[in-house]
């Protein structure tokens, strides 16, 4: 496993302002501006964990969201929205989510939860 950590939300901003944050902490940066971009490719596969943006994954086609589904199987995910109620978290819920985050996300808690995620899927 490498320390990469995969970014996937459709918005430039964010992508780029987490992107600054997870590598402050030394991870290497996959930046992907969809859903079906990261699902589509090999680029995510070995990576510490993909962070993904709930708005994104939900607005996919169900096949699109299924490949989602069976990559956090291989890919642990972290989850963001700009919701935090039941509805948002049990969506997270159904993706595999491994943490969930509410948007502005605390870059520290991020990288916390980044780092538990590595620990916890092996040496790398």
């Amino acid at each position: 496993m490498t320390r990469a950590v995969c970014i996937v939300d459709s918005d430039a901003s964010v992508r780029d302002g987490l992107s600054r944050v997870v590598e402050s902490a030394g991870y290497e940066v996959r930046r992907f501006a969809s859903v079906e971009a990261f699902v589509g490719g090999t680029q995510a596969l070995g990576a510490a964990c993909a962070v993904v943006d709930l708005a994104d994954a939900a607005s996919e086609t169900p096949a699109i969201r299924a490949r989602l589904t069976l990559v956090a199987t291989l890919v642990p995910m972290i989850v963001l929205s700009t919701r935090d109620g039941a509805h948002a978290l049990l969506a997270a819920r159904e993706l595999g989510s491994r943490a969930f985050f509410r948007k502005p996300v605390d870059g520290a808690a991020l990288l916390d939860s980044i780092g538990w995620i590595q620990r916890r899927s092996g040496p790398g």
